[in-house]
């Protein structure tokens, strides 16, 4: 298959591309400046990755992106750039129902990249959700596939509970390592494109591909309002679609 992969919900920019090459896989991949400024870099980021591997967004198989919780822009960037792109790949594809979507929850990319770095199967995943508050869920890996144990939430460290064995990840140790369980693994990992497009394929499979009007953010702390500098990089985000 050919994946496109990308995740805005942090301060950290990623993007990975994954390209069917006669049946031998091989992936592409980028980070730089997330969360709010992500909409000015995002775009062009992504046409150099297709342009390395050879491809047009008309030829992909489905685009994965992180849908949160996280960074409230970063989130609505990548949500809007993914159905720019689902539109207009697919109708140049001749694909009237335009590229097929994945949101997946940026904290199952969390768990899977703690997976990925050092054999964890059973993560805590926390992101730094600022306000002294973390996003949190628990996931379970067995044969081949990650369970959820528990609905991403929005909670103060002291409110994370942890059972023997289980590990905590992501990017909160350095704000509120002192505030969260003692004694467990803990591993720094953020929700990468790159899990993201170790995830895509089960997902797909599992029938969780969505058309461009069904994918939305997943967003954990109500917000009503948007700052000055939030509206300015959504519009300009939509502006760069329109192009």
């Amino acid at each position: 298959m050919n994946l496109l992969a990308f995740d805005t919900s942090t301060e950290i920019l990623s993007i990975a591309l994954g390209r069917d090459l006669r049946g031998s896989g091989r992936v592409w991949q980028h980070t730089g400046a997330g969360a709010a400024q992500a909409s000015a870099t995002l775009l062009p980021a992504l046409q150099v990755l297709m342009d390395q591997a050879g491809l047009r967004f008309g030829q992909l198989d489905a685009i994965a992106f992180g849908r949160g919780p996280g960074s409230f822009t970063g989130l609505r960037t990548a949500c809007a750039v993914a159905q720019g792109l689902a539109f207009g790949g697919g109708a140049r594809a001749g694909r009237r129902q335009g590229l097929p979507l994945l949101p997946i929850d940026t904290l199952l990319a969390v768990a899977e990249e703690a997976r990925e770095r050092q054999g964890a199967t059973r993560v805590v995943a926390l992101l730094d959700a600022r306000m002294a508050q973390v996003y949190a869920s628990s996931y379970e890996y067995a044969a081949g596939r990650w369970t959820q144990r528990s609905e991403p939430a929005l909670l103060s460290p002291d409110q994370i509970e942890l059972e023997p064995g289980w590990t905590l990840a992501g990017n909160v140790f350095a704000a509120y390592g002192e505030r969260l369980p003692p004694g467990a693994a803990r591993i720094e990992a953020l929700p990468t494109a790159a899990a993201l497009l170790r995830l895509a394929p089960a997902l797909l499979d599992a029938g969780l591909g969505v058309s461009a009007e069904q994918a939305l953010p997943l967003y954990i702390r109500d917000k009503v309002a948007q700052t000055t500098e939030e509206r300015a990089a959504d519009k300009a985000a939509r502006q760069a679609i329109a192009l």
